[in-house]
């Protein structure tokens, strides 16, 4: 054998093994590049649906959840509430939330919800995405909104007003009526946020 033939043969196993060593080097690099790529378990979980237990609200109270990354307002209103809801239409922007519906089919009534007594919105001001206050009838001197106001949301950025239903009030900057997020009750006392009823998670 010359001197030729063993220079072939190692230049071939020289090149063979470093093509192998140089592919297994590249797959090894680019794994991690490939699982970034792929959701980790928390970026899943925040856009998963979110169970709240409500048995522990009361009347006239709001509990503010999360759900992927926003917070959801569940407001519990009372019978006087209620009654009280009708009597603003006259003042609000989309009292039917009809020219730009912000809410589920099955919360397109007077009361914006599955149940008249649980509102249940995203506490987000369509105007510029300011979180609002929930400003009751009791505060509405302290807010400076007048005997007349009934109860709702006042957003502290510009001054957005939502009643008591998450419609918004005429003349202000907010353009739409809060956003109703998907829902459904599993029992009386405990929904899903982030799931229609029926919907298979």
């Amino acid at each position: 054998m010359s001197n030729n033939d063993i220079d072939s043969n190692r230049r071939r196993f020289l090149t063979t093994a470093a093509t192998v060593v140089g592919g297994a080097g590249a797959v090894a690099a680019a794994v991690p590049f490939i699982s970034a790529m792929n959701p980790s378990a928390k970026t899943k979980a925040i856009g998963a649906p979110v169970e709240v237990d409500i048995s522990g609200l009361e009347p006239d109270k709001r509990m503010i959840v999360k759900w992927r990354g926003k917070p959801v307002w569940i407001l519990r209103r009372s019978p006087e509430q209620l009654k009280e809801i009708k009597e603003v239409d006259n003042e609000l922007r989309d009292p039917n939330s009809k020219v730009e519906s912000q809410q589920p089919s099955y919360a397109q009534n007077e009361y914006r919800s599955i149940k008249p007594e649980y509102l249940v919105v995203i506490g987000i001001c369509t105007h510029l995405g300011c979180s609002p206050n929930y400003v009751p009838h009791d505060d509405a001197e302290t807010y400076n909104l007048g005997a007349d106001w009934k109860g709702g949301f006042l957003c502290p950025c510009h001054g957005s007003r939502f009643d008591l239903a998450g419609r918004v009030f005429k003349d202000v900057p907010a353009p739409t009526n809060l956003v109703v997020p998907p829902y459904e009750y599993l029992s009386d006392h405990v929904l899903v946020i982030g799931k229609n009823p029926g919907e298979k998670a």
